[in-house]
């Protein structure tokens, strides 16, 4: 199996799983960077938006909103659970002007210069090529139309970030990660060189630092397991999940922990006409 193969696999089986808390209120950050995304969007009544790595519908819904009844969102993501969950968001809040599609970015065989606006939030680090995937994005993008990439920034949700991954790398060596996908592109300098190589000179990049609450120890676990750490997690033995729950509980009881970062870095790409 090749590296994006391998990229694939474990990104879908990941938010499949996490699908039973990835809409959990406490993992409320999904929906309020994925409307803050779109909000940056010169979107119109009418327009046509393709949203990857749509998730639940984060950022394809209040683009649904925006481009209304005659537009058009089209949501792409591998993980089908994530997106039963969309079509039922979607046809409760009346939208019929959206569709979810169980799919890769980087093969969907949509024509060139198909939409007004692309969108990814928090994905496009789960390939391993980034630029040849923005490249790939880049050219549905219509001239004149936007690019949209959405990733976290620095100190992505410490300091209980590092006490998890302490806490696998004593009950599970060989699931220990040393960094994460993001941390490739969790800096305004590095995200800008990648979509240089992408061919995407002209963008506006924008930092937000900002925090997640956490009301209790639980709310910590239940933003693990909604999430893509939820992958790791799967992969432990009974005891061993036991034990590294109880360990990230007692981490942020004990330290008094009420928020971690959830510092996001945003980048706007206007296609020239």
């Amino acid at each position: 199996m090749s590296e994006l193969d391998m990229a694939r696999t474990r990104a879908a089986a990941a938010y499949n799983a996490a699908a039973d808390h990835f809409d959990h209120p406490v993992n409320g950050f999904w929906d309020r960077f994925g409307r803050a995304t779109v909000a940056g969007l010169n979107l119109q009544p009418g327009m046509r938006v393709l949203d990857v790595c749509s998730g639940t519908g984060a950022s394809a819904l209040p683009a649904a909103e925006r481009v209304g009844a005659d537009g058009y969102v089209l949501g792409i993501d591998l993980a089908e659970n994530l997106l039963v969950l969309a079509r039922q968001k979607a046809a409760a809040a009346g939208l019929g002007n959206v569709e979810f599609r169980h799919g890769d970015m980087l093969t969907l065989g949509l024509p060139d210069a198909g939409f007004d606006a692309v969108v990814c939030v928090f994905g496009i680090f789960f390939v391993p090529d980034m630029a040849v995937a923005v490249r790939e994005l880049w050219r549905m993008v219509r001239p004149g139309g936007q690019l949209a990439i959405t990733t976290w920034g620095p100190d992505f949700f410490e300091p209980a970030n590092s006490a998890f991954w302490q806490t696998i790398r004593h009950e599970a060596p060989h699931l220990h990660k040393a960094f994460n996908p993001w941390d490739r592109i969790s800096d305004p300098t590095s995200l800008r060189a990648m979509l240089r190589e992408a061919g995407i000179v002209n963008v506006d990049i924008v930092e937000d630092s900002a925090r997640h609450p956490l009301a209790s120890p639980e709310d910590w676990w239940t933003t693990l397991i909604g999430s893509g750490y939820r992958g790791t997690i799967d992969q432990l033995d009974a005891a061993a999940f036991d034990r590294v729950k109880q360990a990230n509980l007692n981490f942020i009881e004990q330290n008094g922990i009420s928020a971690v970062q959830a510092n996001v870095i945003y980048a706007l790409a206007d296609k020239p006409v």
